[in-house]
Order: structure tokens, then C-alpha cells, then sequence
């Protein structure tokens, strides 16, 4: 048994800090093999979740927003916005299930957004994500400013 509790909040926050992705999971599942995965993923503000989409194989996503806030951005496959909902106790929706095969990302719009995610395994790197090849990839200052603007445009709804 694992206990979710701000303990380990803090645990897995230190991490994304001292990432220079700004975020950082902690798995409850116990390999790639498992089946769901469960996770905690803490997202810092500023990092960036290159929008992507899960086709092989198919799977679904849930994110409950346990500390917090954040926003599910949904795109259709030309990378303009068809969905985007604040998540996260003080808002209207705590979390989302998201179907297989749509293009998302999630952006902290808080300090810290503490996520419970999960997903169907198993997990292979090699296939787990397809990004959206409209999307500037992670690490690029193309990727910053993307970002800011995303973030921007989700701050003034």
C-alpha cells in the first residue's frame, strides 16, 4: 500500500524542481508491463507537455487534479484548440477521462498542479506518444513561446 498524502506531494515536487522539466512522476504501478498505470505527476509552472496523442496502441486518459490548478488542452489535428477545461479542486472540474487518439497537453496554471493519472499499460517508449508534429518540440525556444501564449490565452478565460 502506498499512501497519497502531501508527504509524498513534497517528495515528488523536490524532483520536478530540481528537473529541468519542471515535472516529475512517481509511480504507483510496478513496471512497463503493468496494467493500468497509476501515477502522480506534479507539474511546476513552466513546463511544457509537448501535445501529443496515444494511437499505438489506442488508449484513454484519466487526470484528477488532487493540489492545484491545471488545464487539459484539446487540438484537433491541425493544432487548433477544440477543447480546454480547468482542472483542480478550486475550479469547476476536478479531473477528465479523455478518450484514445486525441491530441492534448496539460498546462500548470498554478505553482505546482499535483496530477493522478491513469492509463492503460503496457508502456513502451518507443510508441507511447505520438506528438503533434505542429507542435514545437521540448526543449526549443519555439516550445517557450508556445507555451507562454497557451498559458496566456488560458489565464484570460
Amino acid at each position: 500500500m502506498q499512501i497519497i498524502d502531501s508527504a509524498l506531494f513534497e517528495a515528488v515536487a523536490q524532483k520536478a524542481s530540481a528537473s529541468p522539466r519542471r515535472r516529475m512522476n512517481h509511480n504507483f504501478h510496478t513496471g512497463p508491463e503493468d496494467n493500468p498505470h497509476r501515477f502522480l505527476n506534479v507539474l511546476l509552472e513552466g513546463t511544457y507537455v509537448r501535445p501529443h496523442r496515444h494511437l499505438d496502441p489506442p488508449k484513454s486518459e484519466a487526470f484528477l487534479v488532487l493540489e492545484g490548478e491545471a488545464a487539459l488542452v484539446c487540438f484537433d489535428g491541425w493544432g487548433r484548440v477544440t477543447s480546454r477545461v480547468k482542472i483542480g479542486p478550486a475550479s469547476g472540474a476536478i479531473g477528465i477521462d479523455l478518450e484514445p487518439g486525441v491530441f492534448h497537453t496539460v498546462v500548470a496554471l498554478s505553482p505546482r498542479a499535483v496530477c493522478y493519472e491513469v492509463k492503460p499499460g503496457p508502456w513502451n517508449p518507443a510508441n507511447d506518444k505520438d506528438f503533434a508534429a505542429w507542435a514545437p518540440a521540448e526543449g526549443t525556444p519555439e516550445a517557450a513561446a508556445y507555451l507562454a501564449e497557451l498559458t496566456e490565452s488560458l489565464r484570460r478565460d
